[in-house]
């Protein structure tokens, strides 16, 4: 499950990300190799907290718990502002140059409305999907997984081909600085690789399903990551194979550029496998980002349409449908990279706020029953090297991180005065009971009849 869940996207979009801010090839698979030891040890902390706690919601319930309902909704709102929209973008963007490079192979700057009106339209197909059928949903997403596992393994097995051969030159020196880089730089190239770790947070979803997770869930989850970080370290040595640094650095479609070199006039085969992928991806972070805003809404901190189901296809539609605005405007950003850093100061920084909890919980709720436990070790190793990362990020990017930062802090008003301000006028409470009926008659949306939580 996790190594569906992780694998993805992120492999075709992270490789030059890493190498621009580790300078060497050998620099970056170091890179890419401890990126995983960390997302293991973030995975079997989220492990924990997700046999600890039996109500969906993922981290938004452990923040809840621990730092109460505030930070709960600034999490919420972070991940509705600039997490999940600007991940959904990111990998639009991709496929969208992916396609583009299809067709304008020569081309040495693809146009720049083109590409972004090709990423919105792959938006609006997948949300649509996703509002109007949750078995569709599911079809699509296995479609698309096999898409993406054959994409993978077809760069795996084509390097492994050229190195039996003897093509190997690339590897010499791999040390060598390809560019000059500045030690601040190196919080981007984790920011980079762990974007194509992201995925084991929902270990949770999960974890109250599997039998004896005190044996199991360790077990199944270092496997996985094992697998996920080797996966990841052939792709790259196949990029590298045929690829120089320099090539690579210059390619803003890696698999692309590698299919080129490999087969030719079939190149398209790959980037096909990347498009299908990259839409996978935005499928799957879709619906589970839908399910977390309905879960958020039925606690009280998002407006009370999100928390409604479509009467017909049975779907949380005003859920999925107000990440879609959101998602297109983030779009609209320069740098596939700027937004990658945009989105991790934030989303790392609150992942490492909910590993810290362990050492809380076992301190205030010795009581609680826990089918699995980590050493303690584990979690505060996580959260003090991730919390490094984050401030260091600061430093290597301030502008970037800085807009993360004032979107974080723009969630106080906002819950202070829509969840918090309970006393509100007659005219306000009037005035949200109108849009909401408003909304209900426009999507044909009612409150869920059934209670499962």
């Amino acid at each position: 499950m996790t190594v569906g869940t992780v694998i993805g996207s992120g492999i075709f979009i992270s490789p030059k990300g890493i190498l621009m801010n580790t300078g060497s090839l050998g620099a970056s698979m170091i890179v890419w190799a401890l990126c995983g030891v960390l997302a293991t040890l973030g995975a079997l902390s989220y492990g924990e907290l997700g046999t600890t706690f039996t109500k969906s919601g993922g981290d938004y319930i452990y923040l809840m718990e621990s730092f109460g309902p505030m930070v709960a909704f600034i999490r919420i709102w972070t991940y509705l502002v600039s997490v999940r929209t600007g991940s959904s973008a990111v990998v639009a963007l991709t496929a969208a140059t992916y396609l583009h490079r299809v067709f304008l192979p020569n081309c040495e700057e693809l146009p720049y409305i083109s590409v972004r009106l090709i990423a919105v339209v792959i938006l609006v197909f997948i949300f649509y999907v996703n509002c109007v059928s949750v078995p569709l949903t599911t079809h699509l997403q296995v479609i698309l997984t096999v898409a993406k596992v054959l994409g993978i393994a077809l760069i795996i097995l084509t390097g492994f081909v050229f190195i039996c051969k003897g093509q190997i030159q690339n590897f010499e020196d791999s040390f060598e600085k390809t560019i000059d880089i500045k030690w601040q730089q190196i919080p981007l190239a984790f920011y980079a690789g762990l974007f194509a770790f992201s995925g084991w947070q929902y270990t949770p979803t999960f974890a109250e399903e599997i039998v004896r997770p005190g044996r199991t869930l360790p077990l199944s989850i270092i496997i996985s990551m094992v697998i996920i970080t080797t996966v990841y370290l052939t792709a790259n040595v196949g990029y590298f194979v045929l690829l120089t640094p320099t090539q690579l650095l210059d390619s803003d479609a890696v698999a692309l550029s590698f299919a080129q070199q490999a087969f030719g006039s079939f190149s398209w085969i790959v980037s096909l496998a990347v498009v299908l992928s990259c839409i996978g991806a935005i499928n799957g972070g879709i619906f589970s980002t839908s399910r977390i805003m309905f879960v958020a809404a039925r606690e009280g901190h998002l407006p009370h349409i999100l928390s409604m189901i479509q009467i017909d296809k049975k779907t949380p539609l005003p859920a999925a449908a107000v990440i879609l605005p959101i998602t297109v405007i983030m779009v609209c950003g320069e740098s596939v990279y700027d937004l990658i850093t945009y989105l991790s100061f934030t989303r790392w920084l609150f992942v490492s706020l909910s590993v810290a909890t362990i050492p809380y919980f076992r301190w205030k709720h010795p009581e609680w029953e826990r089918p699995f436990k980590v050493p303690l070790f584990v979690p505060i190793t996580f959260t003090s090297v991730t919390l490094l990362l984050v401030v260091m990020s600061l430093y290597s990017s301030p502008r970037q991180c800085g807009i993360g930062f004032l979107i974080l802090i723009s969630g106080i008003p906002v819950y202070l005065v829509g969840v918090r301000w309970k006393n509100k006028p007659d005219w306000v409470n009037n005035a949200t009971v109108k849009m909401t009926i408003f909304f209900q008659k426009l999507f044909l949306v009612v409150k869920q009849e059934t209670k499962t939580y």
